[in-house]
């Protein structure tokens, strides 16, 4: 929690504001038994009338008061929580957005949701609460003592008396709720993991007619969080009954010994009218102070998991020494480039060494999980190699920040992500400031304007949540397109054309060839048709290279190539 507390800086004027706010409403409500007890034993015992509503306007005028300060403090607390609120999760997603994707993998997709939002809310709420009660508790407490001794040290000792047991049980029913509250938020994780599965994967749940068994998982998830929630929660329940009750049976006996006072002559009614305000008011601060241990266990859980996030150190960094290229032309060296995901016992790229230079399409294939999309995936350093070097004009692509690296990369993923917004919004997106002729041009160039010249409200049309709304194969002309907008040095084509027909894939590729003539272009694909009009051919085998070369020349030598050959291509087209 006190990492976050930095964050406060901004609002430091309002934190100051709320605390000197709930400082004199605390004043205002210790002030008010007094008045009281001077009403009684002065005004009502005497029977002196104009004393009494002398002092009830002015009570009826320091309520007011106390009225106007909390809202006014509740007001400013609020708007504090709020705005923090949305610093911290700005400064969350900003550095996220930094993660590698081993980052991302290491606390999950769900999780980082959770944390971004149900765990910042949890920080939100007690951070109001923490604002009010901060001064409040304490101000009530140790001013309702004072008062209290003041008002008859011998009855006081009936609240002394009390306040350790209060205390002890909010202790010891703190100590059982954190690691409660902890499970809890880790089940919910798992519940919105589940939840996520669901709903992201409701064509193929349907698909196999999986729906009853989804449900099952989602049920076992809710209800496995909600055993929890129920358990920790009726812990925290026991409280304040449990202080309500020493405080009832504390008024009991402050009236019991009281009225053995008043008979002794020790003290006025009216002074123990005032002892039993106090009192409420030492009782009631420690409920007040059980709400925020009530509340504080949790939110320390959701502040440690917000932590974890932002002391996350990206596995990927920008170089300390600088050694960007002026200009890149777009040399791709791989030398003896081995890469293993975490925990992996077989590396997924092994000794892999390759040229690409301006001007040439460079095609990988191979089989499903032979490394090809990781192999693309090393260039803008979406992942860092763990042996060897890629060097881009000859300098290493790890002594290259990665704003300049990327920004000379057309990157189109494997799986094609648009985002909710217009055609030419989702085309724009990789040139911020790109004119309609620019849409247009790049749109021609990735058989785009076809289909977009179809609907009602052509660039305009509106793609809704993941591209729901269009066929996988506009969705990746799309992705090319956006790739194709802005002048880059390289190209990455990631099975880029594996959901167009080959007519259309024939015209894309025809289209490319003079969109990307002085650019380096590598391509990974599945499919013989999409590789073999390309400059080289390196043939991935279970991450390692079995053979590089034109198509020609790895028919006559590469015998993994004749196979993915011979599996799609007859003998004529072959031959």
């Amino acid at each position: 929690m006190r990492k976050l507390v930095k964050l406060l800086k901004a609002y430091r004027i309002q934190v100051a504001a709320v605390l000197l706010l709930t400082l004199l409403q605390a004043l205002l409500q210790l002030y008010l038994p007094t008045l009281m007890a001077d009403m009684v034993d002065k005004g009502i015992v005497n029977g002196d009338i104009p004393y009494i509503i002398k002092i009830g306007i002015f009570m009826l005028l320091v309520a007011a008061g106390t009225v106007i300060f909390s809202i006014s403090a509740s007001f400013f607390s609020s708007r504090i929580a709020m705005g923090f609120g949305r610093i911290l999760r700005k400064k969350m997603f900003a550095h996220v957005e930094n993660f590698s994707l081993q980052g991302f993998d290491k606390i999950g997709t769900s999780s980082l949701i959770t944390r971004t939002t149900n765990d910042v809310m949890q920080v939100q709420q007690v951070l109001t609460i923490i604002l009010r009660i901060l001064i409040m508790a304490p101000m009530m407490f140790i001013g309702g003592i004072f008062f209290a001794v003041s008002t008859d040290p011998k009855l006081s000792l009936v609240i002394i008396g009390a306040i350790p047991i209060i205390i002890l049980a909010i202790i010891l029913v703190a100590k059982k709720g954190i690691p409660l509250y902890k499970t809890m938020q880790e089940k919910l994780d798992q519940m919105n993991l589940v939840l996520r599965e669901g709903l992201t994967g409701v064509r193929v749940i349907r698909a196999f007619d999986r729906s009853a068994h989804e449900e099952n998982r989602f049920n076992e998830a809710s209800f496995d969080f909600t055993c929890t929630a129920i358990k920790v929660n009726k812990l925290m329940a026991t409280l304040t009954p449990f202080i309500m009750l020493v405080l009832n049976f504390s008024i009991i006996a402050i009236i019991g010994f009281g009225s053995m006072r008043i008979s002794s002559g020790d003290i006025q009614v009216g002074d123990l009218m005032a002892f039993i305000q106090y009192a409420m008011q030492i009782m009631f601060s420690l409920i007040m102070a059980s709400m925020m241990f009530i509340m504080i266990p949790r939110a320390s859980i959701s502040a440690d998991r917000i932590n974890k996030v932002l002391d996350a150190e990206p596995d990927i960094k920008d170089p300390e020494q600088i050694s960007d290229p002026l200009d890149v032309t777009g040399h791709i060296n791989f030398e003896h480039v081995s890469f293993s995901y975490p925990g992996a016992s077989v590396p997924v790229l092994a000794d892999i060494s390759f040229q690409a230079n301006p001007g040439e399409v460079i095609a990988i294939i191979g089989g499903t999980g032979s490394g090809k999309s990781t192999l693309l995936d090393l260039i803008p350093r979406f992942y860092d190699a763990g042996k060897g070097s890629i060097t881009i004009d000859g300098v290493d692509v790890r002594d290259i920040t990665q704003k300049k690296l990327r920004r000379n990369i057309g990157y189109v993923p494997q799986k094609s992500v648009l985002f909710t917004g217009s055609i030419a919004n989702n085309i724009r997106y990789g040139k911020e400031d790109a004119t309609d002729a620019e849409i247009r041009e790049a749109a021609d160039a990735a058989q785009v304007t076809g289909f977009v010249s179809e609907t009602e409200n052509g660039f305009d049309s509106v793609i809704s949540r993941s591209g729901a709304n269009i066929s996988g194969g506009q969705k990746q002309r799309i992705s090319i397109a956006r790739a194709l907008i802005d002048k880059s040095s390289i190209y990455l084509f990631d099975d880029s054309f594996s959901a167009l027909d080959l007519k259309t894939e024939a015209k894309l590729r025809a289209s490319l060839q003079d969109k990307t003539r002085e650019s380096t272009v590598i391509i990974a694909a599945g499919r013989i048709s999409t590789v073999m009009d390309a400059d080289r051919i390196i043939v991935l085998n279970q991450g390692k290279m079995a053979g590089t070369g034109t198509h020609q020349e790895l028919m006559e030598t590469c015998e993994v190539y004749q196979e993915i050959v011979s599996s799609q291509l007859s003998e004529e087209e072959t031959a």
